[in-house]
């Protein structure tokens, strides 16, 4: 499911949207875009694939999507982050949550998270953004690094006052996440000569 968004004009800006965003041998670093069309091309390039299920693809869409508006208002840009962990706590309850949960009860994201690396093995070398730019992020799924992927979504969905600067990268993590998360899914699918997915998966 694409975030179709062509029909929405992004006007030029007074100045180039600058972030925070990992590049290769910067994991700290910021990227600079200059036009509306450079920076709508470079989130809807970040999309899952398209053999996950449609239910988290729309999510995620709709992260897509506020980032996108992010370019003709920056704060935009922090609902775009929930709308991503959103779609990946989604994905998440998919792919484990039946694996340790008892039926009709979902595992709250701090446990998921910390399942996709002592339960499926994750590991930084496995995740695109990591790997590709250097530094670590399986320490924010256990909790170690502070705060950790599941902080940020709670204090983003709780009013945390303090949420203001945007973290860098963090649509693009949570793409490679679900990518991982349905990695044996898609396989499946793509050997069995599916186009696409429309249902939705175990939800």
């Amino acid at each position: 499911m694409d975030a179709d968004i062509s029909f929405l004009s992004l006007t030029p800006r007074g100045e180039p949207l600058v972030l925070p965003w990992p590049s290769p041998g910067l994991p700290g670093g910021f990227m600079q875009f200059e036009t509306g069309e450079s920076w709508r091309g470079f989130v809807m390039g970040l999309a899952i694939d398209p053999l996950i299920p449609m239910i988290v693809q729309a999510k995620f869409a709709r992260a897509q999507k506020l980032y996108v508006l992010a370019w003709l208002e920056n704060d935009l840009i922090k609902a775009g982050e929930l709308a991503a962990l959103v779609a990946l706590e989604l994905a998440l309850n998919d792919r484990y949550g039946q694996r340790f949960c008892k039926p009709g009860k979902r595992k709250n994201f701090a446990d998921l998270l910390k399942y996709m690396v002592v339960g499926d093995g994750l590991s930084d070398a496995a995740i695109p953004i990591i790997a590709r730019c250097g530094g670590t992020a399986v320490g924010l799924l256990l909790g170690e690094r502070k705060p950790s992927l599941a902080a940020i979504r709670n204090g983003m969905a709780h009013g945390d006052p303090f949420d203001a600067l945007p973290y860098g990268g963090l649509l693009e993590l949570v793409r490679d996440l679900i990518g991982y998360a349905y990695r044996d899914y898609i396989a499946e699918g793509r050997a069995a000569g599916t186009p696409s997915v429309t249902g939705h998966g175990a939800i």
